[in-house]
């Protein structure tokens, strides 16, 4: 969730606990970036999931670190690496993404030198990022109104990839993406649950009854929203999409359904951090998923699965940082962190959502 990469970011704050050791680090990054002498290192971003670090030098020079959290992780979390992959992977497509200098696994020790998990670093690429409605608020109504509207067509040109000459084809499998996603978030709630929620299980139930066919399979980011991508401030243009870390192969449907989870709703449900889309300017959710529909011409009606599925998944993801801030307090975002009641908040919507859409 809301993991800033890069661009000109909107809350950096010194972070007590330098997950790195800083002087293999400097000779890592100065030899694969341009990078030289002393470097500074601030956390950067609202990220709940991966920590994300700017690194400076004395010249001025840039780039951007990331490294899982704190703590012992769930196997299939985090996997960050194959995330730096990806988005080399799509350096010359049409799909705005940062450079990727390198990650530690590729160092004979597997840069245990440099940190005690993986490290991926990247280019710093200029803009802002809708992290906050603080970040929203300085831009006008039509900047705002072209950074979701360029986001989706971003979405749009992800979906259109060409899975074989990317060599993405084999990220992931081909089968159908629904009964993936119901398993692997239903494992992931089992081994990150901090208690009991019957509402959450009688959710995943409706899903499954409800799965929809899949007709094709295209590149999903599986975490697209407007705190997940880099804005030029001046005229909305997308210069990089960042967070890879859920992306595989899978329904397109999918991402709009995400996107429509994490998109406010006035007088519904508003997460923390993504309040910024309900300033004037920013379309509905509802108004960017009909302009995705319209362009695709892809089913209607079973957007309603992927929206319920957007909301499920979201609830888990908050259970994932709860339980980790409870046994690290590290793994905080200065901005605070999901709480046990909001997860239960986040099922509730999602149980409406399910009756609105004559799932239940």
């Amino acid at each position: 969730m809301n993991d800033p990469t890069t661009g000109s970011h909107n809350s950096a704050t010194k972070n007590p606990a330098v997950p790195f050791n800083m002087e293999e680090l400097k000779t890592w990054l100065t030899r694969i970036t341009p990078l030289n002498g002393d470097l500074a290192l601030n956390r950067v971003g609202n990220g709940q999931s991966n920590l994300t670090f700017l690194v400076e030098d004395t010249t001025g020079a840039r780039c951007i670190v990331r490294r899982p959290p704190l703590g012992k992780l769930a196997a299939s979390a985090h996997n960050f690496v194959r995330e730096g992959k990806i988005m080399a992977a799509l350096h010359d497509t049409e799909v705005p993404v940062p450079v990727i200098y390198g990650s530690t696994d590729e160092l004979a020790d597997h840069g245990q030198s440099v940190s005690d998990a993986p490290v991926v670093a990247m280019s710093m690429v200029d803009g802002v990022t809708i992290s906050s409605a603080e970040a929203a608020s300085p831009l006008g109504l039509d900047i705002r109104h072209k950074i979701a509207t360029n986001m989706l067509d971003a979405m749009i040109h992800i979906h259109g990839v060409n899975l074989a000459s990317t060599g993405l084809d084999t990220l992931a499998s081909h089968d159908p993406y629904a009964p993936r996603q119901l398993k692997r978030w239903s494992g992931q709630w089992d081994k990150t649950k901090t208690r009991e929620l019957p509402a959450l299980d009688k959710l995943t139930a409706l899903l499954e009854e409800h799965t929809p066919e899949q007709k094709e399979t295209v590149l999903v980011h599986g975490d697209l929203h407007v705190g997940n991508v880099i804005a030029n401030p001046d005229d909305g243009t997308i210069n990089a999409v960042i967070d890879w870390e859920l992306t595989t192969l899978g329904d397109p449907l999918a991402d709009v359904g995400t996107m429509l989870a994490y998109w406010p709703v006035k007088d519904g449900l508003v997460l923390p951090g993504f309040e910024a889309p309900l300033l004037d300017g920013f379309p509905k959710g509802e108004e960017l998923a009909e302009r995705y529909l319209d362009a695709t011409g892809r089913d209607r009606k079973a957007l309603a699965f992927w929206h319920v599925l957007g909301l499920w998944k979201v609830a888990i993801i908050c259970e994932g940082v709860v339980r980790r801030v409870m046994q690290n307090p590290d793994n905080r975002a200065s901005g605070g962190a999901p709480t046990q009641q909001m997860v239960e908040w986040v099922v509730a919507e999602a149980q409406q959502t399910a009756r609105e859409y004559g799932l239940s």
